[in-house]
């Protein structure tokens, strides 16, 4: 037996107790996996996306991320799952959903940066409106002048002398000639400006800044997979800018990928730039392209382009050696997202 051989066995023999196994890395573990409905992406993942696991779809608009997530959650939900989707920009369409197979009944769509408001539904069809009775009344504040907060006393004196001027203003007598007569200075009224402020949903601050939506889809992810129940968990962060997506620190993933991993969650990350890191199991990254030939004036759909980048969750290779070259498995496929009205064809 060789030193190094007899040194290992020492070590491991005394660490037994604490850490079995010190010196040998751990087997590869082979996660569980649905399938998208798409047979040429299954074919290319050995079966679908993982169970338990992040999956990060990257790519640019229209690319494909919206219609291969909604495929997969049709999956789900034919089995009777519950799933969620946490749309950040607001963007995603029922009826589209729908006509993709999603049950609406089992999906928890959660619209981030959508503020309840008073107001009547006919005043704003893209607000979220709630009547007043199921608002809570405001509690009664007790203080100064009859139970409000009032002005403290010693600001309550600043308008006295002006107000007695204006008294003995309008009350003063003709002066005679040989008095000295008062001089009244009179103050020019002034015209401020009017000044339009942009809503609060368009201005350029919501759209170059969405911290406040990105902050609020990240504890919402944080609350369901804590909860648990969700057979998939969609974070549509593609209509946001890479530079904010960029700034989300790494501990983030992370932290989804061991609360997704306990929970039997899948995780979808819809992205335009690739941001989870070594937190990921599974990158797919999605292109689009031409439209479907063969309709002159209908647009039928599209063609897709998909490549997976990274892949964590794969069969161990064999340790024989073969002495030819074993054939190597497809990274990437082409497939096809038909549009609702053009229906089977």
């Amino acid at each position: 037996m060789s030193s190094a051989t007899a040194l290992r066995s020492q070590i491991e023999a005394a660490l037994a107790d604490r850490i079995p196994s010190a010196l040998t890395p751990a087997a590869k573990t082979i996660r569980e996996v649905m399938p998208t409905g798409i047979a040429a992406i299954d074919t290319v993942l050995n079966g679908g996306l993982p169970v338990g696991a992040l999956t990060e779809m990257i790519g640019a608009e229209c690319s494909g991320r919206t219609a291969l997530a909604l495929s997969f959650l049709a999956q789900l939900m034919k089995a009777e799952r519950v799933c969620a989707w946490i749309d950040v920009s607001n963007a995603l369409s029922p009826e589209s959903a729908a006509a993709s197979g999603i049950d609406l009944k089992r999906l928890l769509w959660v619209r981030c940066g959508v503020q309840p408001s008073s107001q009547p539904a006919s005043s704003s069809q893209d607000e979220f409106t709630l009547p007043e009775r199921y608002l809570a009344p405001p509690a009664a504040k007790r203080g100064l002048h009859g139970g409000g907060f009032g002005p403290h006393p010693r600001t309550e004196t600043k308008g006295l002398s002006d107000g007695v001027s204006d008294l003995l203003r309008r009350d003063v007598v003709a002066p005679r000639c040989a008095e000295p007569q008062r001089r009244i200075r009179v103050e020019r009224e002034t015209v401020k400006p009017h000044t339009i402020r942009p809503s609060k949903r368009y201005s350029p601050s919501t759209r170059t800044k969405p911290w406040s939506r990105i902050e609020q889809a990240l504890r919402v992810t944080d609350l369901l997979l804590q909860a648990g129940g969700f057979s998939a968990i969609v974070l549509d962060l593609g209509s946001i800018a890479p530079e904010h997506v960029s700034r989300i620190p790494l501990a983030t993933w992370f932290r989804y990928g061991a609360a997704a991993e306990r929970s039997r969650t899948s995780v979808l990350l819809l992205t335009q730039y690739a941001c989870s890191k070594s937190s990921a199991g599974l990158v797919l990254r999605l292109q689009a392209g031409p439209p479907l030939s063969g309709e002159s004036t209908v647009l039928a759909g599209l063609e897709r382009h998909v490549e997976v980048s990274r892949q964590r969750f794969t069969e161990a290779p064999a340790k024989v050696v073969p002495f030819r070259k074993p054939p190597q498995r497809a990274s990437s496929a082409d497939w096809q997202s038909k549009t609702a009205w053009a229906g089977i064809r």
